[in-house]
């Protein structure tokens, strides 16, 4: 029979090993998480301006190739910061290191002045379109997305949303295409540029008093993640209208 001392002994080599074997695979499996969160990043990105690599590994030279260049703004819609060609052209930090979660808890709380937002600049034999990060609230979690603007910053070029929780069958189909292809030719300004968002609406367009401009037929059963989707897009690209105002009209 084993003694006591020999017993925690065992036990106290056996943890100190196992936490060393944990340790040691986390180090190592690191760089291969850290890719795969900048490739699913940059996969939103693409996909918002309908350009899909085939694999994975091919994320980055396609990133590469469409995004030519990456701004970041402040709440006056200055841009601060410029990257392009793998090299900061200005400023001190690139969009694709942004949270902007951490920056949109800045605007809630009150310090929007702190706060910084991406640009992405998608450029495709000669036209470029702007793309824009999203982030909101669904039902049961985060949800997020990244929509792409012509030229004019006016007119959706295409969108992506995804979520961390919502329901099956209804929530959770903001991330189909079916959903998402209804936003393509939309419009977030008015003809006088005044913002209007775009506006998810239950029941459906035809059936409401919104303009087929600036709204989309909501999910069926899913009114909560819809709403969210409608607050998502009106809460982050209405940051954007002093860089509009400065850049654009």
């Amino acid at each position: 029979m084993f003694s006591n001392k020999y017993i925690f002994t065992y036990a106290a080599i056996m943890v100190t090993v196992v936490a060393i074997i944990l340790s040691s695979a986390a180090t190592l499996l690191q760089p291969m998480q850290d890719f795969n969160k900048r490739v699913e990043k940059m996969s939103g990105i693409l996909a918002s301006a309908d350009i899909y690599p085939e694999s994975k590994q091919e994320v980055p030279e396609s990133y590469k190739e469409y995004i030519t260049e990456e701004w970041v703004i402040n709440n006056n819609g200055d841009i601060i910061s410029k990257y392009a060609d793998g090299e900061l052209k200005m400023g001190d930090f690139r969009a694709f290191d942004i949270d902007l979660k951490t920056q949109l808890d800045k605007v809630k709380a009150g310090n929007i002045e702190e706060a910084h937002f991406p640009i992405y600049v998608f450029t495709n034999k000669g036209d470029t379109s702007f793309i824009v990060p999203l982030r909101g609230k669904g039902l049961w979690g985060p949800i997020w997305g990244n929509i792409a603007l012509d030229s004019d910053f006016r007119t959706v070029r295409g969108a992506t949303f995804g979520h961390k929780s919502e329901t099956p069958g209804l929530g959770a189909e903001i991330s189909l295409p079916e959903f998402q292809n209804q936003f393509k030719g939309k419009t977030i300004f008015n003809e006088n540029y005044e913002f209007t968002s775009i506006e998810v609406v239950k029941g459906g367009v035809e059936n409401s008093n919104i303009n087929p401009s600036h709204g989309v037929d909501a999910i069926s059963g899913g009114t909560i993640t819809s709403n969210g989707v409608s607050d998502m897009l009106e809460d982050v690209l209405s940051i954007y209208k002093p860089f509009v105002e400065k850049h654009i009209i």
